[in-house]
């Protein structure tokens, strides 16, 4: 599974991520590479979280062209 995550660098330096399409899934790190490891294990929790929840209401995440 693939999905979009935005990184950015707040004003303290650190690196913020965060994935749209998971509300609430985000993560940081004192480096980008670190971000980035940090984000795709705090998604792939969130994922899990959502299978022992068995809860129906996220069905996925489109890209639409504006």
């Amino acid at each position: 599974m693939t999905m979009n995550a935005v990184i950015y660098k707040d004003e303290a330096g650190i690196y913020c991520a965060e994935v749209p399409a998971l509300p609430g899934c985000c993560s940081d790190g004192n480096t980008f590479e670190e971000a980035v490891a940090n984000i795709r294990e705090a998604a792939e929790g969130w994922l899990m979280a959502q299978d022992e929840a068995h809860t129906p209401d996220y069905v996925g995440a489109v890209r639409v062209a504006l």
